[in-house]
């Protein structure tokens, strides 16, 4: 069935069209409309209303419709009101997906995300490689000025929440070690928990809170701008210009902002032994025996493994950043649940290997 409309569709004239436009549709019942709208020079709110109500006549009759015939202006704009309509069944919105086809969907995702990690660590690594044979075509001055933000701005947070953690955790095990009678053990747990785990974590969950954001941000933006198009035009390799001065910046602070952590956490602790007669010198003299070296070491180096983490996660969120206004701030939200969550299991794994190598 052809309907043919013609003419300037407004609030005016479209009252005398409804009934001639929808009525033979209605009678007929054809298996297909087309409207021919080469004749409409123009349409208003009312015109389009018009169109909508053809559409749901002719699929609440079980008809198919196309519209032809309109300008590419008026056919754009025909696109744009062409929503679905919960009134027509064939018009009515899609049904939420099963259970079964969402956790299919989420794990591909998930894969999906994998396999680009993967080979965005590949490809980091080898921009190190580069780094590594041309030190002089790094962008040194990127890289301090990086480290500053990331690193320099953070020690007062970092140390607060240190100092915090390390109270917290003495006053906590101040009154189940004092029912046994055991409060001498009390700066034993505080500085192996503080020194070992909790001041490294603690340091890099708010590296990812401040700078992997901070990274996905400023990545984003360029990629949604434009910006990272036009390096590669200009035959820059954005991994290399924007990606390795930033995660060599927080591999190298964040082993300090660790330390201060852990400094500042065995010190909120000796403010609750203080309460127990405890000196600053028998403190400071449980601690020594009992943090070694290696305890150390470990924290220190898990920290500089978290912050590569982070770095580059953050990056990695602001290169695969989408378009739309939104777009930026998806990516730095995703950069910071997955940093977080790619630390923690990383934790988890050294946890998992020091034991069994009894370090």
């Amino acid at each position: 069935m052809l309907v043919a409309i013609t003419g300037r569709l407004t609030a005016a004239t479209v009252p005398n069209l409804w009934g001639r436009g929808i009525d033979p549709i209605r009678q007929s019942k054809p298996r297909r409309v087309i409207v021919d709208g080469k004749g409409v020079t123009y349409c208003d709110g009312a015109g389009l209303a018009f169109f909508a109500q053809i559409r749901r006549t002719a699929a609440m009759l079980g008809s198919t419709v196309s519209i032809e015939g309109l300008s590419p202006d008026l056919s754009d704009l025909m696109e744009l009101a062409a929503l679905p309509d919960p009134l027509a069944p064939q018009l009515a919105p899609t049904k939420r997906p099963s259970i079964v086809l969402q956790i299919g969907k989420g794990s591909a995702d998930v894969f999906d995300d994998a396999g680009a990690i993967i080979a965005f660590l590949g490809e980091l690594l080898s921009a190190f490689t580069w780094v590594c044979l041309h030190p002089r075509q790094l962008r040194w001055r990127t890289v301090v000025a990086v480290a500053e933000k990331a690193g320099a701005d953070a020690v007062a947070v970092v140390c607060l929440l240190g100092f915090l953690i390390g109270l917290i955790l003495a006053f906590q095990s101040a009154i189940p070690m004092q029912r046994y009678g055991a409060t001498d053990v009390i700066p034993i747990i505080v500085s192996i928990a503080v020194v070992r785990e909790l001041g490294p974590l603690i340091a890099c969950i708010l590296l990812a809170g401040r700078t992997g954001s901070a990274f996905a941000a400023e990545i984003g933006t360029m990629k949604v701008t434009e910006e990272l198009s036009a390096l590669s035009t200009m035959g820059i390799d954005p991994v290399k210009f924007l990606v390795v001065p930033r995660v060599l910046a927080v591999m190298f602070v964040t082993p300090f902002l660790s330390i201060f952590c852990s400094l500042m956490g065995v010190i909120g602790g000796y403010t609750v032994m203080t309460n127990y007669g405890f000196t600053f010198a028998r403190y400071a003299s449980t601690v020594q025996k009992v943090v070694r070296c290696q305890d150390f070491c470990s924290g220190v180096g898990k920290s500089m493994v978290f912050a590569f983490i982070i770095g580059a996660i953050g990056c990695l969120r602001g290169l695969r950043t989408g378009a739309g206004p939104g777009a930026v701030g998806d990516s730095t939200t995703r950069a910071v649940v997955a940093g977080i969550v790619l630390v923690i299991v990383c934790d988890g794994i050294f946890g998992v290997t020091f034991y069994y190598l009894g370090i």
